[in-house]
C-alpha cells in the first residue's frame, strides 16, 4: 500500500480524524488510525472507539490499494510538523514510512484485523447549512453539563418536527434553547435524540468549516437503526451513539412574562462583567442593580477586594437587584450572536432570559434563548 498527497490536505484530514480517538483506549488497537487506499484510488482515514466514529475521504495524487493501521495521535503530530511539500506514505512489511522533502519517519503498524468495523450510517434524514448548524450547536452546547454522574444533563436534546429543529441543553443552572430551519428528506419527518454534548460540539465545529451543507442521518421515531446519529459533509462523516432520551420538561421552565427588560451593548456588557469579576471568587456572583437608564455592576464585599462599574442601559420595568454566576453570564453573552443583549427578568430569585435584543420583534419569540438562574443575594 502506498499513496502520495499534498501535506496540507493530509495534515488537516489526519487532525480531524484524530479528534475522535480515545485519550485512554480500553485496548491498544483503538488508538490506531486506519488508512485505506481503495481500488478506486481514494484514500480513507478513519477512527473508532465504539462510541464515536470519524472518516474522511480524500483524492490522493497517486496510490496503490491496501490497508494499514498506525498510531493516530503520532501520525497527527508528524503530519502537522512536515514541510509544505508532497507526502509519500509507503508500507514496508510491518512498518509504514512517511517521507516529505528531506524528512523521513518510520512508524510501526498495528494489526488491522483486530480493528473494529466502522458502524453503518443511519438513513439520511435531511440537510442544513454547515454555518447555521455550527452556530446553533455552539450556542446550545455551552449549557450542557460536564458531570458524567448525570449523563442526561451532558447531552444536547434534538427535537425534529417537519422543517423545524429544536436544540436544548441544561446543567440545572442554565438552559439554552435554539430553533432553526432545515431541509428534511420527508416533510412529516419527526424524531427525538439525545446526543453527547462534547461530541456534537466537536462535530459541528469541524463540519462547520467545510462550507458545504451538513447531511444529518438518523431514524425517525419508531424507525430502525435507533441509538445512533450521523453527520456528513464534504467527504467527512462521523457517527455517535445516542444517550438515553430522558430530559427535563424544559419548555415549562421558560418564563413568558417579565417585570423588567434591559437592553445593553453586548461588547460593553461583556467587558464590564470581565473587569468586575476579577475580584470575584470562583462561586461568588456579580451583582447587577438596574435603575432608570443605568446598571451598576458590583463584585466583592466586606473585607474582600471590591469592584464597581456603571453602564448605560435601555431599561423598562420595575427596578431590580439580581446576581449571577459571572462565568455562566459571560458564556451566555458569548452565545447570543447579537450587538445588543436583552436581559428579561421577573424577580431577583426567578430565572432570567438572555437573548439578542435587536434581532427579535417585541411580540415574537427569539430563535435563541438562554435561561440563567440567579444567585440569591444575602439580605
Amino acid at each position: 500500500m502506498m499513496f502520495r498527497i499534498e501535506r496540507d490536505v493530509l495534515a488537516e484530514a489526519v487532525a480531524w480524524t484524530a479528534r475522535s480517538l480515545p485519550a485512554r483506549p480500553s485496548v491498544p488497537v483503538l488508538a490506531g488510525m486506519r488508512l485505506e487506499v481503495t481500488e478506486k484510488g481514494q484514500l480513507k482515514l478513519s477512527g473508532f472507539d465504539y462510541e464515536v466514529s470519524a472518516e474522511v475521504t480524500l483524492e490522493p495524487q497517486s496510490g496503490e490499494a491496501g490497508v494499514v493501521l498506525v498510531s493516530g495521535r503520532l501520525l497527527a503530530e508528524i503530519t502537522r510538523a512536515l514541510p509544505a511539500q508532497p507526502v509519500d506514505f509507503v508500507v514496508e512489511g510491518a512498518k509504514a514510512v512517511v517521507t516529505c522533502g528531506s524528512a523521513r519517519f518510520t512508524l510501526l503498524t498495528m494489526p488491522v484485523e483486530d480493528y473494529p468495523s466502522l458502524p453503518t450510517m443511519p438513513p439520511a434524514a435531511g440537510r442544513v447549512g454547515s454555518d447555521v448548524f455550527a452556530s446553533a450547536v455552539g450556542q446550545v452546547a455551552v449549557a450542557a453539563g460536564k458531570d458524567d454522574t448525570l449523563p442526561m444533563l451532558t447531552g444536547v436534546r434534538v427535537e425534529i418536527e417537519g422543517d423545524t429543529v429544536t436544540l436544548a441543553a441544561t446543567d440545572r443552572y442554565r438552559l439554552a434553547v435554539r430553533e432553526l430551519k432545515w431541509q428534511p428528506g420527508q416533510p412529516d419527518f419527526s424524531a427525538i435524540a439525545m446526543i453527547p454534548g462534547k461530541t456534537l460540539a466537536d462535530a459541528a465545529k469541524a463540519l462547520g468549516s467545510t462550507g458545504a451543507e451538513v447531511e444529518i442521518a438518523m431514524s425517525s421515531v419508531g424507525g430502525t437503526g435507533e441509538g445512533m446519529i450521523g453527520f456528513s459533509s464534504a467527504g467527512r462523516r462521523t457517527t455517535t451513539r445516542l444517550l438515553d432520551p430522558e430530559f427535563p420538561k424544559y419548555r415549562s421552565l421558560l418564563p413568558t412574562e417579565f417585570s423588567a427588560r434591559a437592553d445593553l451593548s453586548t461588547s460593553a456588557f461583556v467587558e464590564a462583567v470581565k473587569r468586575v469579576a476579577l475580584v470575584a471568587e470562583r462561586n461568588t456572583p456579580v451583582r447587577l442593580a438596574f435603575r432608570g437608564d443605568e446598571v451598576v455592576l458590583e463584585a466583592g464585599s466586606g473585607d474582600e477586594a471590591q469592584a464597581v462599574e456603571v453602564l448605560p442601559v435601555d431599561f423598562e420595568g420595575d427596578d431590580i437587584n439580581i446576581a449571577f454566576n459571572h462565568q455562566f453570564l459571560l458564556e451566555g453573552l458569548g452565545a447570543i450572536d447579537s450587538d445588543v443583549a436583552r436581559l428579561q427578568m421577573t424577580t431577583s430569585t426567578k430565572p432570567a432570559i438572555l437573548t439578542g435584543g435587536k434581532h427579535v420583534d417585541d411580540e415574537g419569540v427569539p430563535d435563541y434563548r438562554y435561561l440563567i438562574m440567579p444567585i440569591r443575594l444575602s439580605s
